[in-house]
């Protein structure tokens, strides 16, 4: 398979009608897992669109994937998870209790 999913082994996703039965035996006929994580991926999907992509009006692709890079990072290293008890993902100690502002200060560290 050519492409955005070449080399990959899975693809984590929401349950999107986008994602038809069709889709899915492609993938699987290609060697791509669809992992059945789909409360993770919705969740995440609802926080980057709520904490992120609806509170800036982007122009572009290159936009949209910075925005979603940062955002990822920060989501990672700088959020607290109630699933976690309030931990970070990927704690990075140079930067921990420090306030960063994130996408101009569209992001709080805090969320």
């Amino acid at each position: 398979m050519a492409g955005l999913l070449k080399g990959k082994r899975y693809l984590i996703h929401d349950r999107d009608p986008l994602f038809t039965a069709e889709f899915l035996s492609l993938m699987a006929e290609a060697g791509v897992a669809s992992v059945k994580l789909h409360a993770h991926a919705e969740r995440f999907v609802r926080t980057i669109k709520g904490s992120c992509l609806e509170r800036m009006i982007l122009f572009g692709e290159g936009a949209v994937r910075k925005a979603t890079a940062e955002f990822i990072t920060h989501y990672h290293n700088e959020r607290n998870h109630q699933g976690l008890d309030n931990a970070l993902i990927c704690p990075e100690p140079e930067h921990a209790g420090a306030e960063s502002e994130v996408l101009g200060g569209n992001v709080s560290a805090g969320c």
